[in-house]
């Protein structure tokens, strides 16, 4: 049979008009692990205790939603595509939860938080997995994955600075840090619909053929779970996420109270890590070309870990060290969503290989589920673990020294932990470059005969043109 020829990946343009959504995807997701959650506890009079449990409770809940989103993804088969139309359908349920959260009133009970944390989550699962399942369509090629994810993770990162914005702004401008998550909920209706619009109007979708056979049924979780290629990468993920959501959730308690930076400057060195990200998500995605996508994880978050131990030694208040410290450790954890997300594509193809089915929806699902768990975890436990410890979160609350220390050791320890034990979750790691070749040599070839009988399929179910005796 000769080389089945496959279409190139989008141009650099094109990606980047796809990779628009990830603009509200990454601006939300900063406004909510760093300042929603501060907001309703130092603004809007909930208690640490309640903004960690809601947090947690959305979590446990919305977890298993993930899987039957992805499922249903896969299944999808419509004229405007299959991720193609989830796309449209999650902005307006994700504009919904904006509206109630980032402009809630004071004083709102559990139950006000844990419904509208629920909408949220669940437009922005809609949006994110239907995203991340279409990229992978559309970058069949085990280097391609690498580069256009590089672009996902380097546009996502100019939302996430967008945000971080606004406090430093505001701070120049000396307005009341209470204004900022108003300013930020405005700044993400506008963009949402801009974003998600511009993607669908100008990227198309392959939907690619059933090859017949295996149906997915329930036992298939545990299946895809008991692949040691698939395994590894979620024992990471949730590691590479708990980490970095451990000290997202804390960050500007770590950087004014134990740094003596004020909440603007905190917001500027917040800005220069996320900024690192468009060096490090590019370098990183050429590392990965040049070492596999696996040697790049445990690259990343060795180089990570070792960055985080300096952060200790800031001088207080110095902004051009702290920057410098920041700057490195983003350029490092802009690998780790990049990388990880490029490799599921690949395990995605494995599976399809196997099963004759798509299952892109599904797997982004169950990595998506370990992110939630590590954020449900990380925002409840360290709230928990900070009031525990003696800290104190209100406005005007001094805390003593020891309060202090046990501060800055939370903020530390964790995170180094858990981001080393993603890194040695790699080693082992068999999915590589010239193994996804074969898959994909296979898919394509298998694909080539697919698309070859519907057309032939087609043609001979055409009904014949019925002739008048006589005619030309």
């Amino acid at each position: 049979m000769p080389p089945v020829q496959t279409k190139p990946s989008l141009s650099v343009p094109r990606a980047l008009v796809f990779a628009s959504v990830s603009l509200p995807i990454q601006a939300m997701a900063i406004a909510m692990a760093v300042y929603l959650p501060r907001h309703f506890a130092s603004h809007l009079g909930v208690s640490l205790a309640a903004v960690g449990t809601a947090f947690f409770i959305v979590r446990s809940i919305d977890i298993p939603v993930d899987g039957v989103l992805g499922w249903a993804m896969d299944k999808t088969r419509t004229r405007l595509g299959r991720y193609r139309l989830w796309s449209i359908l999650g902005a307006p349920v994700l504009m919904a939860g904006i509206y109630a959260l980032f402009f809630a009133p004071e004083h709102v009970g559990l139950v006000y938080l844990v419904t509208w944390l629920l909408v949220l989550y669940c437009g922005n699962s809609m949006l994110d997995l239907s995203h991340r399942a279409w990229a992978a369509a559309l970058a069949p090629r085990y280097n391609d994955r690498s580069r256009l994810f590089g672009i996902l993770i380097a546009v996502g990162v100019l939302g996430s600075a967008s945000v971080i914005a606004i406090p430093i702004i505001n701070d120049a401008r000396h307005v009341a840090d209470s204004a900022n998550v108003q300013m930020m909920g405005w700044f993400l209706l506008l963009l949402t619909p801009i974003a998600v619009a511009l993607a669908v109007l100008t990227t198309p979708e392959r939907i690619a053929p059933n090859a017949g056979g295996h149906e997915f049924k329930l036992a298939d979780y545990a299946a895809l779970l008991a692949r040691p290629t698939f395994l590894r990468l979620i024992l990471a993920d949730l590691c590479l996420s708990f980490g970095p959501g451990w000290m997202a959730a804390i960050y500007l308690f770590y950087f004014t109270d134990s740094r003596g930076f004020t909440t603007g400057q905190a917001s500027m060195l917040l800005a220069v890590y996320i900024l690192a990200g468009i060096v490090g998500a590019p370098l990183i995605a050429r590392i990965a070309v040049k070492i596999s996508k696996h040697r790049a994880v445990m690259m990343t978050t060795t180089g990570y870990s070792l960055t985080l131990l300096t952060f200790m030694a800031i001088p207080k208040g110095n902004v051009p060290v702290g920057m410098l410290s920041l700057f490195v450790a983003g350029v490092f954890a802009s690998g780790f969503n990049l990388l990880t997300r490029a490799m599921t594509a690949d395990i995605a193809d494995e599976v399809r290989l196997e099963q004759g089915r798509e299952r892109a929806g599904l797997l982004y699902a169950m990595t998506t589920m370990t992110t939630k768990i590590a954020g449900a975890i990380s925002i409840g436990s360290t709230f928990w673990v900070l009031e525990l410890v003696g800290y104190k979160a209100g406005e005007g609350v001094s805390n003593s020294a020891a309060a202090i220390h046990n501060l800055e050791l939370v903020y530390i320890i964790g995170p180094v932990v858990c981001v080393m034990l993603g890194g040695l979750c790699m080693i082992g790691y068999k999915l590589g470059s010239e193994r996804h070749a074969e898959i994909r040599r296979q898919l394509d070839e298998r694909d080539a005969l697919y698309d070859e009988a519907a057309i032939i399929e087609s043609v001979t179910q055409q009904p014949a043109v019925r002739t008048e005796p006589g005619a030309a």
